[in-house]
């Protein structure tokens, strides 16, 4: 199994207005993720982010601009992180086509790497928490996410699998086992304290998580050899 890495987000923050915007996105998605969106005042905002009231105004014409940006915030995250572990969210090319071995093992790491960020990195929980609210009450916020991720990268997880596979990308079978895959993986971020408490860990970081995608990756060879041996 590949090493675990810590996919690298760039950081475009440069200038002091930069800085600001930055901060004030990151303390709208964590806020915005534990208390709601309704549940968080500006003044909260600007406290958690060390910035002046008047900045989320003058940066984002007011809250509900602030959770249009914090969606973005995780379009442009989520987007790095598929495209290190998947490649481009768009039809793979002629080459990667004809060649199922290379597909799978694309299949696998992307799993090992979806681990690597949802399950150990700190920054996955407020996220996950944000998007888990989105989907309890959905707002436009939720379409720039499922437009800009949720979509694109399934029906890339989909076209790999085709490749690895040669059932279809579109298939019913294909989309419910690419939402399995990617469910798992989910599941050990939003059931973190449950898996602590019953593994006996007093926390799950990168050594764990290599224990999480073994198990992970496991399940997917499974699969894949019950495809396999269904086709032989």
């Amino acid at each position: 199994m590949a090493k675990l890495t810590n996919a690298k987000i760039p950081r475009r923050e440069t200038s002091p207005a930069d800085m600001t915007r930055a901060a004030l996105v990151r303390a709208a998605l964590k806020l915005f993720g534990r208390q709601g969106f309704d549940g968080t005042s500006t003044r909260e905002i600007a406290a958690e982010a060390k910035a002046n009231i008047g900045s989320i105004a003058y940066h984002f014409g007011g809250k509900e601009g602030l959770r249009a940006a914090a969606a973005d915030y995780i379009v442009d995250t989520i987007q790095t992180i598929a495209g290190q572990a998947i490649g481009n969210l768009q039809a793979p090319s002629d080459s990667e086509a004809g060649d199922p071995e290379a597909a799978r093992a694309q299949l696998f790491t992307a799993l090992e790497r979806m681990v690597a960020f949802v399950v150990a990195r700190p920054e996955a929980g407020e996220i996950v928490q944000f998007v888990l609210r989105e989907l309890s009450h959905p707002t436009a916020a939720l379409d720039r996410i499922y437009d800009g991720v949720f979509e694109p990268t399934h029906r890339r997880l989909c076209l790999v699998w085709e490749q690895a596979t040669g059932e279809p990308a579109e298939s019913e079978a294909t989309r419910l086992t690419v939402f399995t895959l990617i469910g798992q993986v989910v599941y050990f971020r939003i059931g973190r304290e449950a898996v602590m408490r019953r593994m006996g860990w007093r926390a799950i970081g990168d050594a764990e998580a290599v224990k999480i995608a073994a198990t992970v990756t496991d399940n997917l060879g499974a699969i894949l050899a019950a495809r396999k041996d269904r086709r032989s």
